[in-house]
Protein backbone atom coordinates (compact mmCIF):
# COMPACT_ATOMS: atom_id res chain seq x y z
CA UNK A 1 0.00 0.00 0.00
CA UNK A 2 1.29 3.16 -0.71
CA UNK A 3 1.81 6.05 1.28
CA UNK A 4 -1.41 8.02 -0.05
CA UNK A 5 -3.46 4.98 0.70
CA UNK A 6 -2.26 4.20 4.19
CA UNK A 7 -3.04 8.28 5.01
CA UNK A 8 -6.56 7.37 3.77
CA UNK A 9 -6.88 4.16 5.90
CA UNK A 10 -5.80 6.19 8.85
CA UNK A 11 -8.22 9.08 8.65
CA UNK A 12 -11.21 6.73 8.50
CA UNK A 13 -10.21 4.70 10.97
CA UNK A 14 -9.87 7.75 13.31
CA UNK A 15 -13.07 9.21 12.19
CA UNK A 16 -14.61 6.05 12.75
CA UNK A 17 -13.35 5.43 16.06
CA UNK A 18 -14.21 9.45 16.84
CA UNK A 19 -17.91 8.51 15.42
CA UNK A 20 -18.22 5.52 17.88
CA UNK A 21 -17.55 7.33 20.78
CA UNK A 22 -19.84 9.96 20.30
CA UNK A 23 -22.10 8.36 19.70
CA UNK A 24 -21.91 6.24 22.47
CA UNK A 25 -21.77 9.66 24.92
CA UNK A 26 -24.63 11.69 23.64
CA UNK A 27 -27.60 9.24 23.75
CA UNK A 28 -30.58 10.54 22.70
CA UNK A 29 -32.91 11.57 25.50
CA UNK A 30 -35.64 9.86 26.97
CA UNK A 31 -38.86 11.19 26.41
CA UNK A 32 -41.56 11.66 28.59
CA UNK A 33 -45.09 12.81 28.48
CA UNK A 34 -46.69 15.81 29.52
CA UNK A 35 -49.37 16.15 31.94
CA UNK A 36 -52.99 16.82 29.70
CA UNK A 37 -56.44 17.52 30.96
CA UNK A 38 -59.26 15.47 30.34
CA UNK A 39 -62.88 16.72 30.46
CA UNK A 40 -65.33 15.04 32.74
CA UNK A 41 -68.16 14.71 30.36
CA UNK A 42 -69.63 12.27 28.44
CA UNK A 43 -70.25 13.16 24.99
CA UNK A 44 -71.13 9.58 23.73
CA UNK A 45 -68.29 10.28 20.95
CA UNK A 46 -69.24 13.99 20.62
CA UNK A 47 -66.62 16.81 21.94
CA UNK A 48 -68.30 19.72 24.11
CA UNK A 49 -67.44 23.23 22.33
CA UNK A 50 -66.65 26.18 24.56
CA UNK A 51 -65.59 29.91 23.58
CA UNK A 52 -63.77 32.23 25.34
CA UNK A 53 -64.63 35.91 25.40
CA UNK A 54 -61.40 37.89 25.21
CA UNK A 55 -60.51 38.49 28.52
CA UNK A 56 -60.35 42.06 30.19
CA UNK A 57 -57.54 43.88 31.44
CA UNK A 58 -57.88 45.09 35.08
CA UNK A 59 -54.40 44.89 36.05
CA UNK A 60 -53.81 49.10 35.75
CA UNK A 61 -51.29 48.00 33.62
CA UNK A 62 -51.66 49.41 30.29
CA UNK A 63 -49.06 47.95 27.51
CA UNK A 64 -50.50 43.98 28.49
CA UNK A 65 -51.55 42.24 24.69
CA UNK A 66 -55.26 41.34 25.78
CA UNK A 67 -55.72 39.38 22.97
CA UNK A 68 -52.35 37.60 23.08
CA UNK A 69 -53.17 36.19 26.12
CA UNK A 70 -56.39 35.37 25.10
CA UNK A 71 -54.93 33.30 21.97
CA UNK A 72 -52.56 31.39 24.74
CA UNK A 73 -55.96 30.88 26.91
CA UNK A 74 -57.13 29.46 23.81
CA UNK A 75 -54.81 27.45 22.88
CA UNK A 76 -54.60 25.98 26.33
CA UNK A 77 -58.16 24.70 26.69
CA UNK A 78 -57.78 23.57 22.72
CA UNK A 79 -55.66 21.14 24.43
CA UNK A 80 -57.94 19.65 26.89
CA UNK A 81 -59.27 16.26 25.86
CA UNK A 82 -63.25 15.99 24.98
CA UNK A 83 -63.18 19.92 24.59
CA UNK A 84 -62.95 21.71 21.19
CA UNK A 85 -62.22 24.99 21.86
CA UNK A 86 -63.17 28.01 19.20
CA UNK A 87 -60.20 30.15 17.45
CA UNK A 88 -60.47 33.48 19.13
CA UNK A 89 -60.83 35.03 15.44
CA UNK A 90 -64.11 33.58 15.52
CA UNK A 91 -65.17 35.13 18.11
CA UNK A 92 -64.41 38.33 17.82
CA UNK A 93 -66.19 38.13 14.62
CA UNK A 94 -69.55 36.91 16.16
CA UNK A 95 -69.14 39.86 19.22
CA UNK A 96 -68.49 42.07 15.87
CA UNK A 97 -71.62 40.83 14.09
CA UNK A 98 -73.51 40.88 17.76
CA UNK A 99 -72.28 44.59 17.90
CA UNK A 100 -71.36 43.46 21.31
CA UNK A 101 -67.92 45.05 22.48
CA UNK A 102 -67.23 43.06 25.65
CA UNK A 103 -69.41 40.44 27.69
CA UNK A 104 -70.54 41.61 30.93
CA UNK A 105 -73.36 39.46 32.05
CA UNK A 106 -74.74 35.82 31.68
CA UNK A 107 -77.36 37.49 28.64
CA UNK A 108 -74.42 38.45 26.71
CA UNK A 109 -72.71 34.86 27.21
CA UNK A 110 -75.99 33.38 26.17
CA UNK A 111 -76.11 35.80 22.92
CA UNK A 112 -72.65 34.57 22.32
CA UNK A 113 -73.01 31.19 22.34
CA UNK A 114 -76.41 31.06 20.61
CA UNK A 115 -74.20 32.67 17.50
CA UNK A 116 -71.79 30.57 17.71
CA UNK A 117 -73.40 27.78 18.52
CA UNK A 118 -70.71 26.73 21.73
CA UNK A 119 -71.98 24.54 24.38
CA UNK A 120 -70.41 27.33 27.48
CA UNK A 121 -68.41 30.30 27.02
CA UNK A 122 -65.25 31.13 29.75
CA UNK A 123 -65.44 34.72 30.54
CA UNK A 124 -62.18 36.74 32.40
CA UNK A 125 -60.50 39.64 33.71
CA UNK A 126 -56.35 39.63 34.19
CA UNK A 127 -56.20 41.18 37.69
CA UNK A 128 -52.44 41.75 37.97
CA UNK A 129 -49.50 41.17 35.10
CA UNK A 130 -45.59 41.79 35.51
CA UNK A 131 -43.58 40.10 33.06
CA UNK A 132 -40.18 40.90 35.03
CA UNK A 133 -38.34 37.57 36.36
CA UNK A 134 -39.62 36.28 38.27
CA UNK A 135 -42.74 37.36 36.78
CA UNK A 136 -46.45 37.76 37.84
CA UNK A 137 -50.03 36.90 36.99
CA UNK A 138 -53.21 37.06 38.31
CA UNK A 139 -56.67 35.89 36.84
CA UNK A 140 -60.25 35.51 37.30
CA UNK A 141 -62.08 33.04 34.97
CA UNK A 142 -65.96 31.68 34.96
CA UNK A 143 -67.32 28.71 32.96
CA UNK A 144 -71.29 29.65 31.65
CA UNK A 145 -72.82 26.86 30.22
CA UNK A 146 -75.96 26.56 27.95
CA UNK A 147 -78.72 24.92 29.29
CA UNK A 148 -78.93 21.23 29.38
CA UNK A 149 -75.11 21.39 27.61
CA UNK A 150 -72.44 19.48 29.87
CA UNK A 151 -74.64 17.69 31.83
CA UNK A 152 -75.92 21.02 33.42
CA UNK A 153 -79.96 21.24 34.28
CA UNK A 154 -82.21 24.25 34.95
CA UNK A 155 -82.30 26.22 37.96
CA UNK A 156 -85.24 25.36 39.83
CA UNK A 157 -85.81 21.91 38.63
CA UNK A 158 -85.28 18.71 40.50
CA UNK A 159 -83.41 16.32 38.64
CA UNK A 160 -84.80 13.01 39.96
CA UNK A 161 -88.37 14.32 38.63
CA UNK A 162 -86.60 15.69 35.10
CA UNK A 163 -85.02 12.15 34.51
CA UNK A 164 -88.78 10.46 35.47
CA UNK A 165 -90.51 12.94 33.11
CA UNK A 166 -92.51 11.56 30.20
CA UNK A 167 -91.59 14.82 27.95
CA UNK A 168 -88.59 17.16 28.07
CA UNK A 169 -89.26 19.92 30.63
CA UNK A 170 -86.51 21.75 30.18
CA UNK A 171 -86.53 25.66 29.48
CA UNK A 172 -84.66 26.90 26.99
CA UNK A 173 -81.86 29.23 28.06
CA UNK A 174 -78.30 30.08 29.74
CA UNK A 175 -77.51 29.85 33.23
CA UNK A 176 -77.45 32.63 35.10
CA UNK A 177 -74.69 31.47 37.28
CA UNK A 178 -71.57 30.23 36.15
CA UNK A 179 -70.96 26.42 36.72
CA UNK A 180 -67.79 27.26 38.20
CA UNK A 181 -65.45 30.10 38.95
CA UNK A 182 -61.65 30.39 39.28
CA UNK A 183 -59.67 32.77 40.79
CA UNK A 184 -55.72 32.47 40.74
CA UNK A 185 -52.57 35.25 41.50
CA UNK A 186 -49.31 33.70 40.76
CA UNK A 187 -46.16 34.70 41.50
CA UNK A 188 -43.25 33.36 39.87
CA UNK A 189 -41.12 33.90 43.41
CA UNK A 190 -42.91 31.15 45.26
CA UNK A 191 -41.51 28.07 45.70
CA UNK A 192 -44.81 26.20 45.17
CA UNK A 193 -45.68 28.16 42.01
CA UNK A 194 -42.29 26.85 40.68
CA UNK A 195 -42.71 23.25 41.51
CA UNK A 196 -46.20 23.64 39.36
CA UNK A 197 -43.87 25.14 36.95
CA UNK A 198 -41.42 22.49 36.64
CA UNK A 199 -44.15 19.55 36.87
CA UNK A 200 -45.98 21.69 33.81
CA UNK A 201 -42.48 22.08 32.23
CA UNK A 202 -42.35 17.82 31.96
CA UNK A 203 -42.12 16.70 28.54
CA UNK A 204 -42.95 20.11 27.17
CA UNK A 205 -39.23 21.30 26.79
CA UNK A 206 -35.59 19.53 25.75
CA UNK A 207 -33.00 19.23 28.37
CA UNK A 208 -30.66 21.06 25.89
CA UNK A 209 -31.92 24.33 27.24
CA UNK A 210 -29.13 26.02 29.14
CA UNK A 211 -32.51 27.47 31.50
CA UNK A 212 -34.29 23.91 31.73
CA UNK A 213 -37.77 24.21 32.76
CA UNK A 214 -37.06 27.34 34.34
CA UNK A 215 -37.55 28.62 30.99
CA UNK A 216 -41.08 29.11 31.88
CA UNK A 217 -40.03 31.97 34.63
CA UNK A 218 -38.02 33.80 32.41
CA UNK A 219 -40.79 34.51 29.05
CA UNK A 220 -43.58 36.35 30.22
CA UNK A 221 -45.39 33.96 26.96
CA UNK A 222 -44.19 30.90 28.54
CA UNK A 223 -45.42 31.77 31.78
CA UNK A 224 -49.13 32.62 30.86
CA UNK A 225 -49.22 29.27 29.55
CA UNK A 226 -48.48 27.66 32.45
CA UNK A 227 -51.16 30.26 34.30
CA UNK A 228 -53.89 29.20 31.73
CA UNK A 229 -53.08 25.81 31.82
CA UNK A 230 -53.23 26.02 36.19
CA UNK A 231 -56.70 28.10 35.32
CA UNK A 232 -58.19 25.17 33.45
CA UNK A 233 -57.26 22.42 35.34
CA UNK A 234 -58.95 24.30 38.37
CA UNK A 235 -62.15 24.36 36.00
CA UNK A 236 -61.86 20.67 35.22
CA UNK A 237 -61.83 19.87 38.62
CA UNK A 238 -64.41 22.09 39.96
CA UNK A 239 -66.33 20.12 37.13
CA UNK A 240 -65.72 17.12 37.80
CA UNK A 241 -66.89 17.89 41.75
CA UNK A 242 -69.96 19.25 40.46
CA UNK A 243 -70.78 16.05 38.21
CA UNK A 244 -70.19 14.00 40.84
CA UNK A 245 -72.03 15.67 43.51
CA UNK A 246 -75.20 15.78 40.81
CA UNK A 247 -74.64 11.84 40.16
CA UNK A 248 -74.70 10.91 44.40
CA UNK A 249 -77.81 9.22 45.14
CA UNK A 250 -80.70 11.27 46.20
CA UNK A 251 -82.46 10.01 49.35
CA UNK A 252 -86.48 9.91 49.48
CA UNK A 253 -88.62 7.89 51.96
CA UNK A 254 -89.88 5.58 48.95
CA UNK A 255 -86.57 4.37 48.11
CA UNK A 256 -85.22 3.54 51.31
CA UNK A 257 -84.55 0.26 50.86
CA UNK A 258 -82.97 0.42 48.11
CA UNK A 259 -80.70 3.01 48.48
CA UNK A 260 -79.58 2.64 51.79
CA UNK A 261 -76.68 0.25 51.17
CA UNK A 262 -75.79 2.62 48.40
CA UNK A 263 -76.26 5.72 50.57
CA UNK A 264 -73.83 3.99 53.30
CA UNK A 265 -71.10 3.10 50.55
CA UNK A 266 -70.97 7.14 49.33
CA UNK A 267 -70.41 7.95 53.09
CA UNK A 268 -73.99 9.60 53.43
CA UNK A 269 -75.32 9.01 57.07
CA UNK A 270 -78.43 7.01 57.09
CA UNK A 271 -80.74 6.86 60.25
CA UNK A 272 -79.18 7.29 63.33
CA UNK A 273 -75.73 5.97 62.05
Amino acid sequence: MNTRGMRSAVVWILGAAMTAATGGCASQPELSAPEVQVAPYGTAGNEIVWALAPLRNESGVSQVDVLAVSDTFVGVLTEVRGITCLPMNRTLAAMRALEMASVNSPTDAKRLAMMLGADGVVVGTITAWEPYDPPKLGMNVALFARDGAMATAPTGVNPVSLANSPVDTRPAGFAERPLAVVSEHLDGKSHEVQMDVRRYAEGRHEDTFALGWRRYLASMELFTQFVANHLTARLMQSERLRLARQSAPVYTPSNEGNTTETLRQAGVPVGRE
